[in-house]
């Protein structure tokens, strides 16, 4: 007999087959939120008597992932996310596309409204649906156009660092001076095809950035106009100009191809035509239309640019060097490869020739700040910067060793507003010291392998524009970029803890994206964290005293390692004195602190803040997650308290924190297990039975063997 519970399919009798869904859950950072829908939808789908599977795509990756046979299988799919999710696979199924928090307050609403969705046509799309119903319409515009641009970078960066070291190593090693032909490397030599390589890196990372840009837009229809906008744009011979319109041409050519391939989408056609709509007509015709309306309208201003600024720059020899220098590095500060850029460097190589040597030294002195200054700024204020940028930054500093400007690119794209002034500033003033000291180069090359190898007059000189324009770059991208951080958050421009930088990715770190792309800054919360907050008498506030280990280390609990061994009895409190948010972090610090494995409790108190500053850590169902990536501490570390009034923490469902688990790992953290043990204690948290039996343990012993059910 048909169980209440079992859900409606297709009208038939009770023996026909149960309801078969699935789901794909993904929220920004990739980490609570992701598991605890997911675990909530699954939950839903098991008391309803339907089958489901659902797909995570966390910061730890894809898992459970859903297979050609599941999509088959499916009557319909539900997309909790609040980023993008590839939608292709899952053409011809009822796609029903909500932001993750619907996910996890309203799963059974979901499940039913599901059964009567749209189908999707297969012409892909992300979460944007998804966004729009969370968000609403007022910051979506901004979201894509942000989303899509980090993707494109993402993507792009492996290129600019292989095709950049590659370049640079076998400058280093197999080159030498040449005044017609700068650093030469012999033809057909070892070294040569170690160089071929890394052009190809470089060649093809223009047309990465463009088509991922598109791919995020428009989905896989707008893969290829991208890519091949991107290489008209970056390939000046196609539109008459001596220089492509490099990077900043390839983000025109991919938001370009992506909203043309999402306007083409809107295109009534019949029904037998839209198969091939996504794989053969949208590609081509998105194509050909970019294409042809790069080189015939974007492409002459370009080219017009080009010749006009070189006439401007010929007319102005024999003005001030300092003027000239500063111009210069302004316009080789600016593209990184584009037409201004190659504008000014072909001016000073032209005018070796001719036994002009100083203005090519101006030139060679502004080459390598843009990707030195911006490896220094994510050394200065690393925690500006996601792990990926600051492995990008030590490349930047390698690259730019080698008078290689391109390694700047990634930061550029990603934040143009603040690196594109801060970039031309810098050289500037790189240039213009160059032209104060009549600095002189032989070779149509910069950078500081120009002046090892022999070819620059005026070594000390030159070494002090470039160490100037680095230092000037730096502190000015990490200053504007501080800047725009608070005030995309509403903070104060003035005060706040710990200065520009001070802020803290979430703990995934990169992501894609972006990510994604640049951390946070500091928050106006963490301004006020000088001084403890006053709780109870029974829970004074953490000082440096509380550093000192109240327990033996490896106090574990019998019966085996609780998150993995990351939480102990000395991490769990039974009661919180606190009864506001930042008085539970700090106290939360100190419990931590009782293992001996936090080395600044002020620090990490004011990185806890600053997380909770870029979005809540509550989860809803009276439960916190806060979190830190920081070296305040030497090495993971979890607590766990309890609240029995409950804590205002900006949860989505509007409830208390009454029980709130704390994670701290240093910044060198290595491996993913911190996220995996993350994952796994959202998903648990969603069991209503263990929350309760954390609610009644009577002890810390008691409670430490509750979480002990967390494997």
């Amino acid at each position: 007999m048909t169980s209440p519970a079992d859900p409606p399919a297709g009208g038939g009798p009770s023996g026909q087959k149960r309801l078969k869904l699935l789901a794909v859950t993904a929220c920004p950072t990739g980490i609570a939120h992701t598991y605890m829908a997911a675990e909530k939808l699954q939950q839903a789908a098991d008391g309803l008597g339907i089958d489901m599977k659902v797909e995570t795509q966390g910061s730890i990756g894809a898992e459970n992932v859903l297979t050609d046979n599941d999509v088959r299988d499916a009557d319909g799919v539900i997309i909790a996310a609040d980023k993008d999710v590839d939608l292709a696979r899952f053409a011809g199924k009822r796609v029903l596309s909500v932001g993750v928090s619907e996910g996890i307050s309203n799963p059974e609403r979901l499940i039913e409204q599901v059964q009567g969705a749209p189908v999707h046509g297969g012409s892909g799309g992300g979460g944007g649906d998804a966004a729009q119903s969370s968000t609403g319409g007022g910051g979506r515009e901004r979201s894509v156009a942000y989303k899509a641009l980090m993707n494109g970078v993402s993507y792009m960066i492996p290129f600019v660092v292989v095709g950049g070291l590659l370049i640079a190593i076998s400058l280093s090693l197999g080159g030498h001076t040449d005044p017609k032909g700068g650093l030469v490397i012999p033809d057909d030599s070892f070294w040569m095809h170690v160089n071929e390589i890394g052009v190809i890196g470089f060649k093809l990372m223009v047309p990465i950035l463009s088509g991922y840009i598109a791919y995020a837009i428009g989905d896989r229809p707008a893969l290829v106009p991208g890519m091949i906008g991107g290489w008209i744009a970056n390939t000046g011979e196609l539109y008459d100009s001596k220089a492509g319109a490099g990077f900043i041409g390839a983000i025109v050519t991919g938001f370009l191809a992506g909203y043309l391939v999402l306007w083409i989408k809107k295109v009534k056609v019949p029904k037998f035509a839209r198969p091939i709509m996504p794989i053969i007509v949208i590609p081509i015709i998105a194509t050909s239309a970019l294409g042809l309306f790069f080189i015939y309208v974007i492409g002459k201003p370009i080219s017009w640019v080009f010749e006009h600024l070189t006439d401007w720059l010929s007319g102005m020899t024999g003005t001030s060097a300092i003027l000239l220098g500063a111009i210069l590095g302004l316009m080789i500060a600016f593209d990184m490869g584009g037409p201004v850029n190659k504008t000014a460097f072909l001016f000073g190589a032209g005018l070796i020739a001719t036994g002009n040597q100083t203005v090519m030294g101006m030139c060679a002195a502004a080459i390598p700040v843009m990707p030195l200054g911006q490896g220094l700024a994510t050394l200065i204020r690393k925690r500006l910067y996601s792990e990926q940028e600051r492995e990008t930054g030590l490349a930047a500093l390698f690259m730019g060793m080698f008078g290689i400007s391109e390694g700047a690119i990634p930061f550029a794209a990603a934040r143009p507003a603040q690196v594109i002034p801060a970039n031309m500033l810098g050289g500037a003033v790189a240039g213009a010291v160059a032209g104060l000291a009549s600095v002189e180069d032989a070779v149509p090359h910069g950078g500081p392998i120009v002046a090892v190898l022999g070819a620059i007059g005026g070594v000390p000189m030159f070494f002090v524009a470039v160490a100037i324009g680095t230092v000037v770059t730096a502190l000015t991208t990490v200053t504007l970029v501080d800047i725009s951080e608070r005030r995309r958050r509403g903070e104060p421009l003035v005060g706040g803890a710990g200065g520009p930088g001070a802020g803290e990715p979430v703990l995934a770190g990169v992501g894609a994206g972006a990510a994604v792309a640049g951390g946070g800054v500091g928050s106006g919360a963490g301004s006020t964290s000088k001084s403890p907050a006053a709780p109870a008498p029974s829970a004074p506030a953490p000082t440096p005293s509380a550093l000192a280990p109240q327990a033996p280390a490896d106090a574990a609990a019998p019966g085996g390692e609780v998150l993995s061994g990351y939480l102990t009895e000395q991490t769990v409190k039974v009661q919180l004195a606190a009864d506001e948010k930042e008085a539970a972090i700090r106290e939360m610090a100190g419990l931590l602190a009782r293992t001996g494995k936090v080395g600044d409790v002020e620090e990490l108190v004011r990185t806890a803040l600053r997380r909770e500053a870029q979005g809540t850590t509550g989860l809803g169902e009276e439960i916190a997650i806060p979190h830190a990536k920081t070296d305040a501490v030497t090495a993971p570390v979890v607590g766990f308290a309890r609240s029995a009034e409950g804590i205002e923490w900006g949860s989505m469902d509007g409830t208390k924190a009454k029980l709130i688990f704390m994670i701290s790992v240093p910044e060198a953290a290595a491996g993913d297990e911190h996220l995996r043990i993350l994952a796994l204690l959202s998903r648990k948290l969603m069991d209503v039975g263990f929350r309760e039996r954390l609610v009644a343990a009577p002890d810390e012993a008691a409670i430490l063997e509750v979480l002990r059910e967390v494997q």
